[in-house]
């Protein structure tokens, strides 16, 4: 295909000093771009010359500094690298996508099928695999160019003749190519699969080597930084590139976003007043310009650029301040005087970040408003499948208040007006039930936002890579002359946008999906990614942004918190001498510059996010599970399925965790002590005792199991010689629980762990436990809540010691806790010792082990063991021996266990007199049950007897068990992820 930009560009005087590097590597160019023009095709042996000599440079500047310095130095290696580079993307689109693009035209995303990319793919699977494989080692010729000593020239060099639209294309290309081969069907035949695995391979290779192009392309250079987020962020190829007057992108939460227009022409207009060059670039282009004769059109050379006859002087300075003149009538000068990025990213930034002016000051929700949400939540829960209501409906149920008018972004914590649904509105998605945009709304838009659905978590590092140099405060060259950070600049412009939005959903969503942990490369580039919307007060946007209304928290949402987790524990520690707002009245940005200030309003909108969003819709589903466990609500009626429940338990888990981090750390506690956190766990661990029966011990499960099986293989089998059986059938696949019986499991432990943090002492006391959390369990009635969690459940394990914990610090120190468990157990002390026993609390097995009789006989339900079994208490006087001995006036001899008491269920005293007089396997399962039936029946009893002993003596040391056991095993570390790779 002839094209006027293939006019001859370089006399021949022009490379009598080059050295035999740069000539091989320039007429190998040559010849590239006229083979992929097919002016002419060259045949195989002449290729495989070609392909000879691009090897060799290739690994010539692998290996060879002074070989990289030439090249990179060369502006005609540029140029025609960007001709060759250009020609073979423009072949590969028409081989690969049956659309053949042109030079200097941005490539749009595609619409075509499948099937189609298969079939054109395996048909041209020789041309498209020699294509692929020249393409990447262009691009890692490229990318080597840019590691020189002083990698500012060959940067301002390769802007000069924007070779950076080349790498865009190649990774469009390759985003076109691969999104569509992601969800189609493989070919039948085993060949055709195998190539088209061979060509998506490639593919991958090519999207990698173009990323890490790029990040040596912006590495230390705002210019290209701020250039290639345009490209990829503003001027994304499936972007509207012709958006109105007043066209805004996606809102977020309550703010109005950026107009489109405005911010992409006050970011080009910057570009613009930035492009500068060191003076060695600048001497290099001015060099070849002179050279050049001027009647002769370079396509390839864009002189109109003042790039190249611009240079920064180090003794230059401009004090000029910066000022906005809305009634300017010339925008680029209008954008000259203020200096700034841009004006309408500033605007929407104020109203969007997290705390503005207008919400620096806002309470915490009051706990009652707690119960109101949870109300609301069951009856939208339970109303999921009616038919939407009238929107003209002003019925709410919610207050508002007379101020509700605000239009900058308001802070989320604020009463009711702000949130006047608290769960997600099913009615806006139930016309989707095969929605895959499980995490998203709608398509997703974006360059880079499918690059995590291609690639695996070592080929992806370099775009993570590429995001934490361009909005990391660390990675940036300080402020401007007008004092603005360009990288939280970058950070704002990637959150008020879509495409960034969608790129960052997309990247969290990454790290669940490969199931990354802490040490990986990936979580750890993620956490500093976080770590710099935090800088820029725009975690509570991202928040947001990555929210799902059919989700109680996304796995986006649930991955952003993990990392504000894991920061937690690292990076957003608090100072020494903590302070999170020491001036209330003083400047709003003097106070929003301060650190502590910042994370004390970030823990402020979490906790109220859990208040007003988490724990109540959690909660409602415990309580419906608990109505349909009390027969009042038909299971079908269950408004959510196992799916639904379980991304719902994630993030609780997720959340809680993040508490019992804040509560860990002793400066931030008193945050949670404040909020009265303790009002929020007590009403979980109550939905949770509604909402699932405690399951038995392991142990019970495996024997009814096995008891089936021999059982069911007992059964005689009827054969015959002549006719063979027919073989068994395949066994069913295994049945989930049904989502009303959904256990929840392992929540208990995490809330527990929660209170015990918030009650211990302070720093180097062992007691008394935090007197206001103290009071605030008593004021709750916290105490039975926690006497209920000392009851075995084989899904909440080691409950019971951190119960422990609990109680002694509960119990240490504090009169009004002491009181109301005098009371408790002396209202079951009074109570008949029938329905004591029968009560099957650990407030009433206490009265009725306070019996001073020795032969009462109760029913009493033991951990683990299912029903009620029958034992004779002995009185606490008696001594072991005389309760042991038998009894000659009986004519049957009775049976006791290790404690002396008489057990008077037939049942088990015949198991337990078998045990003694058997060996073998029924001696084992005897004695094993009466081992578990010993350990497992006082220990209410024991635990309550303890407390009302700590009580009396007014406490001390030795009450109870204070150990804490842990049931987390340890965590295992991936393999390393670092391995040497460094892309130059």
């Amino acid at each position: 295909m002839a094209s006027p930009a293939r006019l001859d560009t370089d006399p021949p005087h022009m490379w009598k000093e080059d050295s035999i590097e740069e000539r091989g590597f320039a007429a190998a160019l040559i010849c590239l771009e006229g083979h992929y023009q097919q002016s002419p095709v060259m045949g195989p042996q002449s290729m495989a010359k070609i392909m000879s000599l691009i090897s060799k440079t290739l690994e010539k500047t692998h290996t060879y500094k002074d070989v990289r310095e030439i090249l990179s130095k060369n502006l005609r290696i540029w140029i025609w690298l960007r001709r060759a580079i250009s020609a073979a993307i423009c072949d590969l689109n028409e081989k690969s996508l049956g659309v053949r693009s042109e030079p200097f035209v941005a490539t749009k995303f595609i619409d075509i099928t499948t099937p189609e990319v298969t079939a054109l793919i395996i048909k041209n699977y020789v041309l498209l695999k020699e294509a692929l494989q020249m393409l990447n080692k262009l691009m890692h010729i490229a990318r080597n160019l840019l590691v020189t000593t002083n990698p500012d020239i060959p940067q301002n060099l390769s802007a000069t003749i924007n070779f950076e639209h080349e790498v865009i294309e190649a990774i469009c290309l390759c985003v076109n190519v691969l999104s569509k081969g992601i969800d189609g069907e493989m070919p039948e035949d085993d060949a055709s699969r195998v190539k088209l695995n061979e060509i998506t391979e490639l593919y991958k290779k090519v999207l990698v080597t173009s990323l890490q192009q790029a990040h040596n392309w912006i590495a230390k250079n705002d210019r290209n930084k701020m250039t290639f987020w345009y490209r990829v962020f503003i001027e994304s190829p499936d972007v509207d590139s012709n958006p109105e007057h007043d066209d805004r992108y996606d809102i977020v939460g309550t703010t109005a976003s950026p107009r489109c227009l405005y911010l992409q022409e006050e970011v080009r207009n910057w570009i613009k007043r930035n492009t500068v060059m060191c003076r060695s670039a600048a001497a290099i282009c001015q060099e070849y310009f002179d050279a050049k004769d001027p009647e002769k059109p370079d396509l390839w050379f864009p002189h109109q650029n003042t790039l190249a006859f611009v240079y920064s002087d180090p003794d230059a300075t401009d004090e000029t301040p910066s000022t906005w003149d809305p009634d300017a009538k010339e925008k680029f000068a209008q954008d000259w005087h203020y200096g700034r990025v841009s004006h309408e990213l500033d605007v929407w930034w104020a109203q969007a970040r997290l705390p503005n002016t207008s919400n620096m000051n806002n309470p915490q929700f009051p706990t009652a408003f707690l119960n109101d949400k949870v109300r609301q939540c069951e009856e939208i829960l339970m109303s999921r499948y009616a038919p939407p209501e009238s929107p003209d409906d002003p019925g709410d149920g919610v207050e508002h208040h007379a101020d509700d008018t605000n239009t900058v972004q308001e802070w989320p914590t604020q009463p009711p007006q702000d949130t006047p649904h608290y769960a997600p509105e099913y009615d806006e998605y139930e016309e989707e039930p095969d929605d895959d945009d499980s995490y998203g709304e709608g398509p997703m838009t974006g360059l880079l936002t499918e690059v995590p659905n291609i690639l695996d978590p070592k080929q992806i590092e370099a775009l993570h890579m590429i995001i934490k140099s361009c909005i990391l405060d660390s990675a940036g060259s300080g402020p401007t002359r007008h004092g603005e950070s360009l990288q939280q600049a970058r950070c704002r412009i990637m959150l008020a946008t879509e495409c960034g939005r969608n790129l960052l959903r997309e990247m969290l969503v990454f790290i669940a999906v490969w199931e990354k942990d802490e040490h990986s490369l990936i979580f750890q580039i993620s956490a500093q990614i976080v770590h710099a919307l935090h800088e820029s007060c725009l975690i509570h946007h991202a928040w947001e942004a990555v929210r799902s209304p059919k989700d109680i928290m996304s796995p986006a949402q649930t991955v952003l918190l993990r990392l504000i987790t894991y920061l937690a524990r690292t990076n957003f520690l608090p100072s020494i001498n903590y302070n999170p707002d020491p001036d209330p009245d003083g400047d709003p940005e003097t106070r929003l510059a301060n650190p502590d200030f910042r994370l004390g309003r970030m823990l402020h909108h979490f906790y109220t996010i859990f208040r007003n969003r988490i724990a109540p819709e959690c909660i409602a589903l415990m309580r419906i599970q608990g109505q349909v466990r009390a027969e009042t609500i038909d299971p079908a009626d269950f408004p959510a399925d196992n799916w639904d429940l379980e991304r719902a338990k994630d993030g609780l888990v997720q959340f809680l965790d993040f508490l019992y981090t804040i509560a860990d750390i002793i400066t931030l506690r008193q945050h949670l002590i404040d909020y009265d956190a303790v009002y929020d766990l007590l009403k979980l661990l109550e939905g949770l005792d509604l909402a699932v029966e405690r399951a038995p011990l392991p142990i019970t499960r495996r024997n009814d199991v096995t008891a089936t099986a021999s059982t069911s293989t007992s059964a005689p089998q009827p054969s015959s010689s002549s006719n063979p059986p027919p073989p068994p059938p395949p066994p069913p696949p295994p049945l989930s629980e049904p989502p009303h019986e959904f256990p929840w499991a392992g929540i208990k432990g995490q809330v527990l762990s929660i209170l015990a943090a918030l009650l211990q002492p302070p720093p180097g006391q062992s007691s008394p436990g935090n007197p206001a959390v103290q009071l605030q369990i008593v004021k709750h009635n916290g105490i039975v809540a926690l006497l209920n969690c000392c009851l075995y459940d084989d899904n909440n394990r080691f409950c019971r010691e951190r119960t422990q914990l609990c109680l002694k610090w509960l119990m240490d120190g504090s009169p009004d806790a002491a009181a109301f468990l005098q009371n408790l157990i002396s209202t079951n002390q009074n109570r008949p010792a029938a329905t004591a026993g029968a009560a099957g609390t650990p407030a009433a097995a206490a009265g009725s082990s306070s019996s001073s009789s020795g032969g009462q006989t109760q029913s009493v339900r033991v951990d683990g063991v299912p029903g009620e079994v029958k034992v004779q208490v002995r009185s606490a006087s008696l001594p072991a021996a005389s309760a042991a001995a038998p009894n000659n006036n009986n004519t049957t001899t009775a049976v006791y266990d290790r404690r002396g008491r008489k057990v008077d269920d037939p049942a088990l005293a015949e198991i337990m007199a078998s045990g003694q007089q058997h060996r073998g396997g029924e001696q084992f399962n005897a004695e094993l049950f009466a081992r578990r039936f010993e350990e497992k029946t006082s220990r209410r009893e024991e635990l309550v007897n303890d407390l009302l002993a700590f009580t009396i003596s007014g406490g001390g040391e030795s009450s109870g068990n204070t150990h804490h056991h842990d049931g987390d095993g340890t965590e295992q570390v991936d393999a390393d992820e670092t391995d040497d790779d460094e892309f130059m």
